[in-house]
């Protein structure tokens, strides 16, 4: 989003104030504006942001996906990690996979790290999206949403 001076004599200054959406995004990001002048020698000035964005809490990976034969059981592990510098504790909240799969909380390093394990119950051949909440002690960030998507085929039978 772009906000600037619309009128500017000729000599004088002005200000460009440009702002990006970070919402979702973490690690290095870039953006580039163009700015138009009716300044023969210069018509188009392009200016550059650089940004770091540190999440406050990250996901590794942010989604789970299951992918297997009917009456398999697989498991994926999401890592939970503190961006912040105080402890995060993290408590389970709304699932609505309960007759798809099971999932377990696990503390790796006292308050900085978790793994929560997903494994899928056995069944028959179906596809199915969830998710899994997670309430945090974080005041920026007091849930996270875990989304999950399965999909299991019907077993093809060999000769």
């Amino acid at each position: 989003m772009a906000y600037f001076d619309k009128a500017i004599p000729p000599g004088g200054e002005g200000k460009i104030r440009l702002s990006v959406r970070t919402g979702g995004r973490q690690g290095k990001i870039s953006r580039n504006a163009r700015v138009y002048s009716n300044d023969p020698a210069k018509g188009m000035v392009r200016l550059g942001i650089m940004a770091f964005i540190r999440p406050v809490i990250r996901l590794s990976p942010p989604k789970v996906y299951l992918y297997g034969k009917e009456q398999q059981s697989i498991a994926k592990v999401v890592e939970v990690r503190a961006g912040l510098d105080m402890p995060l504790t993290l408590t389970a909240g709304q699932f609505n996979l309960p007759e798809k799969l099971t999932f377990m909380i696990m503390e790796v390093e006292a308050g900085r790290m978790f793994r929560i394990r997903f494994t899928s119950i056995p069944g028959p051949p179906q596809t199915y999206r969830g998710f899994l909440k997670l309430m945090t002690n974080y005041p920026e960030k007091p849930e996270i949403t875990i989304w999950i998507k399965g999909r299991f085929l019907k077993k093809t039978h060999e000769r």
